[in-house]
């Protein structure tokens, strides 16, 4: 079972609707550093446009006809939020703090399918496309990426500024100002590139962030 069923839970039996209540007090958070751990639901802000990532029930019609994901440019949407979870066989636990260069997994929240990118092209730019696959349990490496965190900060917090590498393909996750005209209009990109550019740089947004688990 996905450690974010658990997150998923808290939105239900707080009887909250995650499209509100969450972005004004996520955003007075996050001058505090707040800590992210497995199990938090969360929306990724990308840095340079302030789109959210973003998916629904839509196929890329090219490329692998996969679940796309794109940039989303409202903050008060609920197909923008996912949640944290770690690779597979982990021992890792719901609370748990994430080191620089943990792989993670992103759990869509509404359609249950997993972040992932392969060896595709992407539709607008031509750079390796990003998209939604597999089911609750139903994950493989291609839903593997690596958290980077740029500055000097050892865990992840919601005011520092992250890369995603994706690990089988040695990717970034990666947005720019080119958006759809059509199906997801208004919408950009969500791609991967080779190389660390100003726009594969990344913020945890609004969510709910859970209690880190105390060490022994």
């Amino acid at each position: 079972m996905a450690i974010g069923f658990f997150a998923l839970a808290v939105f239900l039996f707080l009887g909250l609707d995650p499209d509100n209540g969450y972005a004004s007090s996520a955003s007075a958070a996050s001058s505090e550093g707040v800590e992210i751990t497995y199990g938090t639901v969360l929306k990724l802000m990308h840095e340079r446009t302030k789109f959210r990532l973003h998916s629904h029930d839509v196929p890329y019609g090219s490329g692998s006809g996969q679940q796309s994901v794109t940039g989303f440019p409202n903050v008060d949407d609920s197909n923008s939020y996912w949640i944290v979870n770690p690779q597979l066989g982990s021992s890792a636990k719901q609370g748990d703090a994430i080191k620089s260069g943990t792989i993670i997994r992103l759990h869509h929240m509404r359609t249950r399918k997993w972040l992932h990118s392969h060896l595709h092209a992407s539709p607008i730019s031509g750079n390796q496309e990003v998209s939604c696959f597999g089911g609750d349990n139903e994950s493989d490496t291609g839903d593997y990426w690596r958290l980077l965190i740029e500055g000097s900060g050892k865990t992840w917090k919601q005011d520092q500024r992250v890369r995603l590498q994706h690990v089988d393909t040695g990717v970034y996750l990666h947005s720019h100002d080119k958006k759809y005209t059509r199906i997801a209009g208004g919408q950009q990109e969500v791609c991967g590139v080779t190389e660390k550019r100003a726009d594969n740089v990344w913020l945890a947004a609004e969510g709910v962030y859970l209690p880190v688990n105390e060490t022994k």
